[in-house]
């Protein structure tokens, strides 16, 4: 294969669907995929043999649901705009508002939808700020000291999102939260959004305690109807990134194995989060002793204990699009494929163009092992991008 390519993989992909079903049958809700996540529409007829509908965030999502996966999304937006507000209620089942202000501008326009409040239980466990939507501050949702006692009679739910990749044990504690502060207007809705970060096809997540207790939410609201809307856990470990070695450079004991991809046009989350991927066949060098500096800026030695350490390099113009360090048990070579694994998540969404970089192409492995290429970029996909 001779250009770098994400490859999602059909039998982990019907694998994760399978489970993220039975978990709505057994626990009688609804689970739906959050595009922000994971878009890859040509897969979109594997995912409605599993799930019936997505959620969106902003009019391009809305249509994706809408024209693409055959199903109006439950939609929601930091801030609707009068020229799309329309447009988006078109291509939406539900419409989630982020403010009171939001609400009381668009609600007549949107009546065609099951419309709610997104709130704030201010309690979230992601420790990572860019990530966390209770932070101090946030920009998201309603806390209960600014609703009325009586919920405007349009309002049918409650959207709230707290979690990031987290456990049953999360949700369990968050909960707590949730009820303390918003349950004296249960009474009053119809449904109740528990957002996405619901990591249930994690090796070590624990599925039955998440079924215990959306059943037990079910017993004390019977009437309420449960929504979950996980990203990652639809698309976790589905599939790679394959890259390949142009070059090996360098400098004051750093040697960098440069690759035919980027970390900041093509692994965001990587620079962003940070987050330290796995690398097929090779192993991450432990921080140093006592903590304090990252490994990122630590000389490392041209050979060492257990292996040959490298920084890994992106090719863009960016000085920092590097991570760093990994230890192979040979020297690499120019042409040698450098795998990333679990690379489909959160990465063909957030990609850039940034300095005309080649895009990866997308590719699919079916069950039968047939490599299909979903698609595979070429020049005209960045220049369009500046019309």
């Amino acid at each position: 294969m001779s250009t770098p390519v994400y490859i999602i993989e059909e039998r982990k992909l019907r694998r994760n669907l399978a489970l993220i079903a039975d978990v709505a049958k057994r626990a009688d809700v609804e689970i739906i995929l959050a595009f922000k996540a994971f878009a890859l529409w040509k897969t979109f007829p594997i995912f409605r043999e599993y799930i019936h509908a997505t959620t969106a965030s902003s009019l391009s999502e809305a249509r994706l649901a809408f024209e693409q996966f055959g199903a109006p999304a439950h939609t929601f937006s930091p801030a609707y705009t009068d020229d799309e507000i329309d447009e988006i209620v078109s291509c939406s089942s539900h419409l989630t508002f982020n403010s009171l202000s939001q609400y009381q501008r668009y609600h007549e326009r949107a009546k065609a939808c099951s419309l709610g409040l997104r709130v704030n239980p201010e309690y979230s466990e992601v420790e990572t700020l860019l990530y966390n939507p209770c932070a101090p501050g946030t920009r998201f949702g309603v806390s209960a000291d600014k609703l009325p006692d009586t919920l405007p009679a349009d309002i049918e739910g409650f959207h709230c999102h707290c979690h990031c990749e987290s456990g049953a044990d999360v949700l369990e504690r968050t909960l707590v939260h949730i009820e303390e502060k918003f349950s004296r207007w249960f009474p009053q809705l119809k449904w109740l959004n528990l957002g996405g970060g619901h990591l249930m096809t994690r090796k070590d997540y624990d599925v039955q305690k998440l079924v215990a207790i959306l059943q037990g939410l079910h017993q004390r609201y019977p009437w309420l109807h449960i929504i979950l809307e996980p990203g990652s856990a639809f698309a976790w470990q589905t599939g790679p990134l394959v890259s390949h070695v142009v070059d090996i450079v360098e400098d004051k004991g750093i040697r960098t194995a440069i690759l035919d991809v980027s970390f900041t046009c093509h692994m965001p989350d990587c620079l962003e989060m940070p987050y330290m991927p796995e690398v097929r066949g090779a192993s991450p060098l432990p921080p140093p002793k006592g903590g304090g500096a990252s490994t990122q800026s630590l000389p490392l030695p041209l050979e060492g204990e257990g292996g040959r350490p490298y920084r890994l390099g992106g090719n863009s113009c960016l000085s920092g699009d590097f991570m760093s360090s990994w230890t192979f048990d040979h020297e690499l070579q120019i042409g040698e494929e450098i795998i990333f694994e679990d690379m489909i998540h959160y990465t063909t969404v957030k990609t850039t163009m940034f300095n005309g970089i080649t895009h990866p192409s997308i590719a699919m492995l079916h069950e039968d092992g047939r490599l299909e290429m979903l698609r595979q970029y070429r020049y005209e996909d960045y220049r369009d991008r500046m019309d």
